[in-house]
């Protein structure tokens, strides 16, 4: 009977990649701890024994006579342990390699904090937090390796323009200025765009004056775009002419989006003649001519004005001019048809959105549901609502003051109730339309103490009244013979918005 023979040491151990350096060592343990006649101890890791019990403990005794044995070198592998065992060696190296590590670790905490303060001013001023952003700018401002640059002030003035603050961007600018940044025509404009947004007029035709006075710094059609747009939003109307004249002795060349922005504003202040000289000049020109911004405005002014005929002209005019339109420009129809009632033509737009591809909106819901509510329409007002729910569509204030609107000409006030709460538990944002609807509501349902709540409230959170809260409030008093409360309203609040509000 054949015996086999005894397998290999190496055999007994399971070969992982890259531990073959580790298998030597453990085996040469396990030879030494067997010829000495000791049991083997069962280790709990698989880890090498420390290479000083290796040398410290060699495999065989040496005779007396012969000569002391020199420990053999132990080649280790890459990574596992170092080829150099002497003592002094390492300790001489731990210094410097110490002192590399502190000056490496003190550069990368250096350029974090750079990144760390960046990142934190990048973020205010994304989140327009005009106050914080100074802060951190402030800071910034103060640190060794800080250096100034235009791109900062840039984004800075901008931000301070859109928060209103033109004293905080004047200071802003005039620090810059100290800090050895020569100003450009854009940092101008964007100090006049501040001037511009805080209502300030005078003060932005001060700053064109600078630009005009400074060969490196002219007024572009940025700026003129801006004062324009200025201009038109406080309906100085006589001040556009001029600039244009000025424009044209600079050779400078409105563009479109200028065009616009006066088109629209003539069109909201009902001159006709004037909105048809600059929708003339656009359609002949080859440097502005008309976009879908354009065609959106002028189907919006006919649609406002009841003028069907008209809007529905314009559109075909625009398309035969290569127009497209857009979800706004069927939006802005759905809108005309439905306060005209105009049901069969609101719903045939409607299909013609679904049938090339245009996403119904939320302002498309909100045309529907304005429709049925200014006739008490509360079925199909609400069929829109649950649809618009249904299809996940976002519901802003606007929806809201429609329902409520519809539910109060439908006399359901229990619904306003309803309606009001749901907009509280989904927190809509409540503006002076919102309000405007919640005290009409209260007015036909002759809550007279609830109107002059919501009334109180709406001044508490800061929500300015228009004429209709102030006709709707006046009209509401004379009706129930309350003239004391017509005086009052009108000693307070007319003296504070300059409004007769007897008349």
């Amino acid at each position: 009977m054949s015996t086999s023979s005894p397998p290999s040491l190496s055999s007994l151990f399971i070969r992982l990649p890259g531990t073959e350096g580790k298998i030597a060592a453990n085996c040469s343990s396990r030879i030494f701890l067997c010829s000495t006649g000791s049991r083997p101890r069962r280790k709990s890791s698989s880890s090498p024994p420390s290479p000083a019990r290796l040398i410290a403990l060699p495999k065989k005794l040496p005779a007396a006579d012969a000569p002391p044995l020199q420990p053999k070198k132990r080649h280790w592998s890459v990574g596992e342990f170092p080829g150099k065992s002497d003592i002094s060696i390492l300790r001489s190296q731990r210094p410097p390699i110490k002192n590399v590590k502190k000056k490496v670790d003190r550069r990368a905490a250096a350029k974090a904090w750079v990144c760390t303060v960046t990142e934190a001013l990048a973020d205010k001023i994304q989140k327009k937090q005009w106050e914080q952003a100074l802060e951190v700018f402030e800071m910034l401002r103060k640190q060794s390796f800080y250096q100034p640059k235009e791109g900062t002030y840039m984004k800075l003035l901008v931000l301070l323009g859109k928060s209103g603050q033109a004293a905080r961007a004047v200071e802003l600018f005039e620090t810059m200025v100290e800090e050895g940044i020569e100003p450009t025509s854009t940092l101008y404009t964007a100090l006049l765009a501040a001037y511009c947004r805080c209502n300030l007029l005078d003060e932005s035709y001060c700053i064109l004056n600078k630009m005009k006075a400074s060969p490196l710094c002219q007024p572009d059609i940025f700026t003129y775009s801006i004062l324009l747009k200025a201009c038109v939003d406080e309906s100085r109307f006589e001040l556009i002419d001029s600039l244009y004249h000025e424009m044209s002795e600079r050779m400078i060349v409105p563009n479109t989006v200028t065009q616009n922005v006066v088109l629209g504003a003539y069109g909201k202040a009902g001159k006709f003649s004037e909105m048809e000289k600059v929708l003339s000049f656009m359609l002949g020109s080859d440097s502005c001519k008309p976009d879908v911004w354009t065609m959106n405005i002028i189907l919006g002014l006919f649609g406002r004005m009841g003028q069907i005929e008209m809007m529905e002209k314009w559109y075909e005019k625009f398309r035969g001019i290569g127009i497209e339109p857009e979800t706004r420009t069927f939006n802005i129809l759905i809108g005309a048809y439905g306060r005209k009632r105009m049901y069969n033509k609101m719903s045939a737009v409607m299909e013609y959105m679904r049938k090339l591809a245009f996403p119904w909106t939320t302002s498309t819901y909100n045309n529907v549901i304005e429709a049925f509510a200014n006739v008490g329409d509360v079925q199909n007002m609400e069929h829109a609502f649950d649809q618009m729910q249904e299809e996940g569509m976002k519901t802003d204030t606007n929806t809201f003051s429609y329902l409520i609107s519809g539910f109060s000409n439908a006399g359901l006030f229990h619904k306003v109730v309803r309606t009001i709460k749901l907009a509280e538990r989904m927190e809509i944002p409540a503006n002076t339309s919102f309000y405007n609807a919640v005290i009409q509501a209260c007015a036909r349902a002759g809550d007279i103490m609830e109107m002059e709540r919501v009334f109180k409230r709406m001044k508490e959170r800061q929500c300015l009244p228009d004429s209709l809260t102030y006709s709707t409030l006046v009209e509401t008093f004379r009706m129930e013979g309350m003239n004391d409360k017509i005086y009052e309203l009108e000693q307070v609040e007319g003296k504070n918005f300059g409004l007769d509000l007897v008349k």
